[in-house]
């Protein structure tokens, strides 16, 4: 008798006791869209790279470094949704913060090392900020749309990470333009480092989970 309601005991508890996490899903649109985000910054970063490598120029080479990071980043968003790597929102949304704090210091450290070296014109860096700044603003607008549909903060910060590329594209492009008219040496180190407050302030809000706020 005892045995008995013990085992109904167990067969009624298990069900509402147990506490098995419940694996996100990977929708069909998130799923290209960072898909999308890997191939382009693949092509973004190698792009950006070579254009700052032949000219020289900081800034492009911290528009690279930021490349990479958002390819890490749209990795990590992937990354949560594998069945054998669980990885929860909330350790995924701090890794994506992490990652614009990294992006911070590597643009500062950058920047530091390469002051006042000879920089050339570079149209290929002009070219691929004019195609980041048409790419990423709409990645980022999409990213934060289904952020607050699915409630993913990873994706949410990810979102943070395309727009603020879209941001250091902006801002590379003036340096560099400003560079190819006037050859004012000291410009593309000023727009490198006109980024960094964005990329702190962008990476404290993702740290503290205020990413799904970001306007649209």
């Amino acid at each position: 008798m005892t045995t008995s309601s013990g085992a109904t005991h167990d067969s009624v508890c298990k069900p509402s006791c147990a506490v098995d996490p419940v694996p996100p899903v990977l929708s069909r649109p998130v799923a290209w869209l960072q898909v999308i985000t890997i191939v382009w910054m693949l092509m973004e970063c190698t792009l950006s790279l070579i254009a700052a490598a032949q000219a020289h120029s900081v800034a492009l080479l911290a528009f690279g470094s930021d490349s990479l990071i958002e390819l890490l980043s749209a990795s990590v968003v992937l990354l949560q949704f594998l069945p054998h790597f669980p990885l929860k929102k909330a350790h995924a949304e701090r890794a994506a913060a992490m990652l614009l704090y990294l992006l911070a210091g590597a643009i500062v450290v950058i920047a530091l090392l390469s002051y006042r070296h000879p920089m050339e014109t570079s149209c290929l860096g002009i070219g691929i900020t004019v195609a980041a700044l048409m790419v990423m603003p709409a990645l980022a607008w999409f990213k934060r749309r289904h952020a607050r549909a699915g409630d993913d903060r990873a994706l949410a910060a990810d979102a943070v990470q395309s727009a603020t590329c879209a941001y250091l594209a902006a801002i590379t492009l003036v340096g560099l333009v400003i560079f190819a008219l006037a050859h004012i040496a000291w410009i593309d180190t000023v727009a490198a480092l006109a980024v960094v407050p964005l990329v702190i302030v962008e990476g404290r809000r993702a740290w503290r989970g205020e990413a799904c706020g970001c306007a649209a």
